[in-house]
């Protein structure tokens, strides 16, 4: 595989910001326009996200993308505007609505280079913004699905090519394989930078172990995203039984269904802030907190206690004291059965390494990392 490095893009300002992030995505992943794409209301002022570096063009123009695991389409001209004398306007047009802003434009095609000759694309489609609202990056790496792509296109059916696709088509890589890695917010100075995203494969050294596979889930609307079937318990404690869900790097927090969010704070005796949402526990209570065990496929991951708590280095965030504990499992509005029953959002991905293969039976990998027992938070 080809690793580039990713950005940690942490500029919220308080955590009524954070959440309304998340609950704008969840609302986005429930609604579909009359093309079966998504709809949302982009949150204006919100700077959260990881970024990779691209260069387009000739004359090149090096452009920060946010990665996307909940789109396919990757565009550019949010920020820095897209200017070259070898892209070809293809005259479909494209456009997003995101958590983060909006856009509008056209497909074109052009060469595009992740930091690396070995990882360039000569004729890479992509959309150009002709106008966009309230964008603060220069525009969307979407890493999802194909299928995401559907209804672009004068044909229904037709879809585009993603990046990984295009890299195989290329020869650059063998399979349309992502693999993501993320430091966790809590450990500190990062050793590595704050994240990588490898392309064609696994980045073999961040990850333990082994991959463990899962395959894409067929009920909507998880179906459409990188959805899987998973099992947590608290303990001994049934928290959500096997239900589809997603896992995703656009979120923050652990969410889970309306009635297994009820159980695990029973099961915590946590109690709500009203300050921030977010479920808050005592430190004797934090010395009782049993494992989350998440059972995917075959496998089980497993949530140590301190996985469950929002760093504490980062509680001026959430209007929180420094030795105040809170903890990420987070409520969706909805009961279990409504298919899409949990996210898996950065806070389970800063612990797993994650590993999405987009080939003819599309599915999802997982693995333990150094920081799978880590105690940072």
């Amino acid at each position: 595989p080809i690793t580039l490095p990713m950005t940690r893009r942490l500029a919220f300002s308080n955590v009524s910001d954070l959440l309304r992030h998340d609950e704008a995505l969840i609302a986005a992943l429930t609604e579909y326009n009359a093309h079966g794409r998504r709809d949302s209301v982009p949150l204006k002022n919100f700077h959260w996200g990881y970024t990779v570096s691209v260069d387009i063009g000739n004359p090149t123009r090096t452009y920060e993308l946010i990665v996307d695991s909940a789109s396919a389409i990757t565009w550019v001209g949010g920020h820095t505007q897209y200017v070259s004398s070898t892209g070809t306007n293809i005259g479909v047009p494209v456009g997003g609505t995101y958590q983060y802003g909006s856009f509008q434009g056209t497909l074109f095609e052009d060469s595009m280079t992740f930091g690396t000759d070995e990882l360039s694309i000569d004729r890479m489609r992509f959309g150009v913004a002709s106008t966009s609202q309230d964008f603060v990056f220069d525009g969307v790496l979407g890493i999802g699905p194909r299928g995401l792509t559907r209804g672009i296109l004068d044909s229904p059916e037709a879809t585009l090519p993603t990046v990984a696709d295009s890299l195989v088509q290329r020869g650059a890589i063998h399979e349309p394989i992502v693999g993501i890695f993320f430091q966790p917010m809590g450990v500190g100075a990062p050793l590595i930078g704050d994240g990588e995203i490898s392309f064609g494969g696994a980045n073999r050294q961040r990850y333990t172990g082994t991959i463990r596979y899962t395959g894409i889930t067929a009920i909507p609307p998880s179906s459409q995203y990188w959805g899987i079937r998973q099992r947590i318990t608290y303990g001994d404690t049934l928290i959500l039984d096997y239900t589809a869900g997603i896992v995703n790097c656009g979120y923050t927090f652990l969410y889970i269904a309306s009635d297994a969010f009820e159980r695990y704070q029973a099961a915590t005796g946590g109690t709500m802030n009203a300050a921030n949402g977010l479920l808050q526990i005592s430190l004797r209570q934090y010395f009782r907190l049993r494992n989350l065990y998440f059972n995917i496929g075959r496998e089980t991951f497993i949530f140590i206690p301190n996985a469950q708590i929002w760093p504490r280095s980062l509680n001026y965030r959430l209007y929180g004291g420094d030795d105040d504990i809170f903890l990420i499992v987070k409520r969706l509005e909805s009961p279990t059965g409504s298919g899409l029953d949990f996210i898996n959002g950065y806070v389970f991905l800063q612990r797993f390494y994650v590993v999405f293969d987009g080939s003819i039976r599309p599915r999802v990998g997982f693995a333990r990392t150094l920081y799978s027992r880590a105690t940072s938070n």
